[in-house]
C-alpha cells in the first residue's frame, strides 16, 4: 500500500486543463489529485467536507485552476451565477489499498430563508476506482432559494478511508479557461529546500531547557511534547489528519533523532481548536494541555500567528498564555511558531516581540516560504502557493511537512549547540500583559465552590459540541460538555452567576443552526454585549470579555434571550475567570 506521506496528497503537481470527455467543454478544477479522508461527523456520516461558502469557491478556483479571469471568477459568487457558467461537475474518486466500499458526492446549497436548511441537497453515488461521474446541472430540479454553493463532501461507509479525489467544473460555451502552468514536484532533498527551511529560525532563544529536554529524550527518559493552537494546529488540511499534521511530524522528527529506542518515552500532546484564539487557550490550556495538572510538558508550541486578529487583549492572553507554560513544573522549554494564511499574512509582528523579550526560540513558516512564493522555478522558488495550501487559510501535506521540518531545525541548531548557562528569565515586566496567567475553566462540572449559579432557563446540556482531534486521535472529541443550554421550552428565566474575580470570559457557541438564537449579558446590572451566535455560523467556541479589572470583587452576570429569541436554543459553554 502506498504511504500516505509520500502520495499525491503532497499535491505536488499542478493540473492540465481539462475538457468534458463527451463535448469537449473547457474544465475547471476545483480539486486536483487531493488527498481526502473519511472522518466521522455529527450526523453520523463519515466524509470529507469541502466548504464552499464565502470567498472559498472563489479562492479553490482561482488557486486550483490557475490564471482565470476575474469576471469568471465572479459568477461563482451566487448560485445562479454557477448556473450560468457550470454546464455539469466532474467527480472521480480513487480509494487507497484495497478500499471497494461505495463513495456517495453529495452537494449542499446555502438557502436564502435558511441558510442551512433551505437549499437544495443532492446525494449520489460514485465508483472509488478513479474513473470520473458527471453530474449535469440541468438534470437536476434546484430550489428556487438557492443562494449560494455551500458544501461538497465525499461521504464514505467506515472512518479512516483515504483516497484521492477530483472535482471539475465543465463551463457553457463563451467562458475559456487557460490551462495552468505546470509545476514540478517539489523537491525536499534538495539544497535548495534546505536552505528555505533554514530561513524559518527566527530566534534560537535561550536554549537551555530546550537542550534540557534533548538531553533528556536521548537518555530515555520520559518528555512530553505538547502543541496549542487553531485548525493549523489540529491538523486542518493534512490527510490523514493524525498522521500528517505539522504537530506529529515534528513529534515523530523529535523521537527520531534524539530517542535511542522506539520513542515510546516521549509523549504527545496535541491541542488545537479550529477557529479559536490565545483568547480561548488560555482558558482551556490546563485541561487540554496539562490535563487538569496530570502532565507537565518538557516542550510547549505556541501556534496562534493567525488566529488572534480578533483577541479583545490585543496580546494580553497570548502572553500571558506564554507564561502560564513558562511556569510550567518542568521548566517547558516555550516555542513560539508564526504560521501564514495564503495572502501571506500573519501577526508575526505583534507577537514576536513577546518572544525577543523573554529569549524564547521563535519559528516563522512565513519567513521559509513568503519571499520564495513571489520568485520563478528560475529564481529560486521552492514551492508554489497552489503547492503549500490547501485552502487560502491552511497547509496541504506538503505544507505541514513544510511546518514540520522547520521546527526540525530549530531543534538540530539547538542539538549542536552549547547549552546556555543560566535559565531564561520570567522575572520582568510584562511586554503587553500578564493579567490572564491565573485564568481558570469554570464549568457546570467544578463550579461549586467557585461562584454561586441558578441556571434559570438554561438548564439542559447540549451534546452538539465543535469537535477536535486531540493528540494522535482520528476522531473528535467534544469540546466543553460540562455546559448550560436554553431551549425552546425553556422559558424566560435567565442564568445568574456571582463570582469574585478580577477578569472574566465567556465562552459561547456559535452555531449556523436557526433553532438558536441572541442573548443578552449584564454585568452588575449593566448591559455588556449581545452575543450573536450566528456571527460566525459554524458550530465552534467563542471566547468573549467581559470585564478586566485589577482588584477581585463580586460580580453578578446574568444571561437572558433577546426580545424576540425566547424561543431559541442559547449554549453557556464555560468562563475563564481570573481569581
Amino acid at each position: 500500500m502506498t504511504d500516505p506521506r509520500s502520495s499525491a496528497a503532497d499535491a505536488t503537481r499542478a493540473p492540465m486543463a481539462p475538457q468534458d470527455p463527451a463535448s469537449g467543454r473547457n474544465g475547471l478544477y476545483i480539486l486536483h489529485d487531493a488527498a481526502i479522508e473519511a472522518t466521522a461527523r455529527p450526523d453520523g456520516t463519515f466524509a470529507q467536507e469541502i466548504y464552499l461558502d464565502g470567498q472559498r469557491l472563489i479562492d479553490k478556483a482561482r488557486y486550483a485552476g490557475g490564471g482565470l479571469d476575474e469576471a469568471i471568477l465572479e459568477n461563482l459568487r451566487s448560485f445562479d451565477g454557477f448556473r450560468r457558467m457550470v454546464h455539469r461537475i466532474g467527480i472521480s474518486v480513487h480509494a487507497h489499498g484495497n478500499e471497494k466500499s461505495p463513495v456517495f458526492f453529495t452537494i449542499h446549497n446555502r438557502g436564502k430563508s435558511g441558510r442551512y436548511e433551505s437549499g437544495t441537497r443532492l446525494r449520489f453515488p460514485c465508483p472509488a476506482d478513479g474513473s470520473e461521474s458527471l453530474l449535469t446541472l440541468e438534470d437536476y430540479d434546484w430550489s428556487p432559494d438557492d443562494e449560494v454553493p455551500g458544501k461538497f463532501a465525499f461521504e464514505f461507509e467506515r472512518a479512516g478511508v483515504l483516497a484521492t479525489a477530483n472535482i471539475i467544473f465543465y463551463l457553457h460555451d463563451g467562458y475559456p479557461v487557460p490551462e495552468p502552468i505546470p509545476e514540478p514536484p517539489v523537491d525536499f532533498g534538495s539544497e535548495s529546500y534546505r536552505r528555505m527551511i533554514e530561513k524559518s529560525l527566527l530566534n534560537k532563544g535561550n536554549n537551555k531547557r530546550l537542550k534540557t529536554a534533548i538531553e533528556k529524550a536521548k537518555r530515555g527518559e520520559p518528555v512530553t511534547i505538547a502543541y496549542i493552537g487553531g485548525s493549523i494546529t489540529q491538523g486542518a488540511g493534512a490527510v490523514p489528519l493524525s498522521a500528517n499534521c505539522y504537530a506529529y511530524r515534528s513529534y515523530e522528527l523529535f523521537k527520531r533523532w534524539f530517542v535511542p529506542s522506539g520513542g515510546d518515552s516521549v509523549r504527545f500532546i496535541k491541542a488545537g481548536v479550529g477557529g479559536t484564539p490565545s483568547e480561548l487557550g488560555i482558558v482551556r490550556y490546563e485541561r487540554d494541555v496539562l490535563r487538569d495538572g496530570t502532565v507537565e510538558p518538557d516542550i510547549v508550541i505556541v501556534e496562534f500567528a493567525v488566529n488572534d486578529a480578533d483577541d479583545e487583549t490585543k496580546g494580553s492572553c497570548y502572553e500571558s498564555l506564554v507564561l502560564k507554560a513558562l511556569a510550567g513544573g518542568n521548566k517547558p522549554a516555550v516555542i513560539l511558531l508564526f504560521s501564514v494564511f495564503m495572502n501571506d499574512w500573519n501577526l508575526q509582528d505583534r507577537l514576536a516581540p513577546i518572544g525577543w523579550h523573554y529569549q524564547l526560540p521563535m519559528v516563522s513558516v512565513k519567513d521559509a516560504v513568503v519571499e520564495q512564493f513571489r520568485l520563478s522555478k528560475a529564481d529560486g522558488n521552492v514551492i508554489s502557493k497552489r503547492q503549500f495550501f490547501y485552502d487560502i487559510y491552511h497547509p496541504t501535506n506538503a505544507g505541514h511537512k513544510i511546518m514540520s521540518d522547520c521546527l526540525g531545525w530549530l531543534f538540530e541548531v539547538t542539538d549542536r549547540s552549547a547549552a546556555d548557562g543560566e535559565d531564561l528569565s520570567v522575572d520582568k515586566p510584562p511586554l503587553i500583559g500578564n493579567g490572564y496567567v491565573g485564568t481558570r475553566l469554570l464549568d457546570r462540572m467544578n463550579s461549586d465552590g467557585i461562584a454561586r449559579i441558578h441556571p434559570g432557563g438554561f438548564q439542559e446540556t447540549d451534546a452538539e459540541l465543535q469537535m477536535a482531534e486531540l493528540d494522535d486521535h482520528s476522531y473528535g472529541t467534544p469540546l466543553f460538555p460540562h455546559n448550560w443550554m436554553h431551549t425552546a421550552e425553556s422559558g424566560n428565566l435567565g442564568f445568574k452567576m456571582t463570582i469574585q474575580s478580577r477578569r472574566l470570559i465567556l465562552v459561547f457557541k456559535d452555531s449556523g443552526n436557526h433553532d438558536f438564537g441572541t442573548a443578552n449579558i449584564w454585568v452588575d446590572g449593566q448591559l455588556k454585549r449581545t452575543a450573536d451566535p450566528h456571527q460566525v455560523n459554524w458550530t465552534h467556541c467563542n471566547a468573549v470579555l467581559l470585564y478586566d479589572e485589577e482588584d477581585v470583587r463580586e460580580h453578578t452576570v446574568e444571561i437572558a434571550m433577546a426580545e424576540g429569541n425566547e424561543d431559541k436554543r442559547f449554549t453557556i459553554l464555560g468562563f475563564g475567570y481570573v481569581p
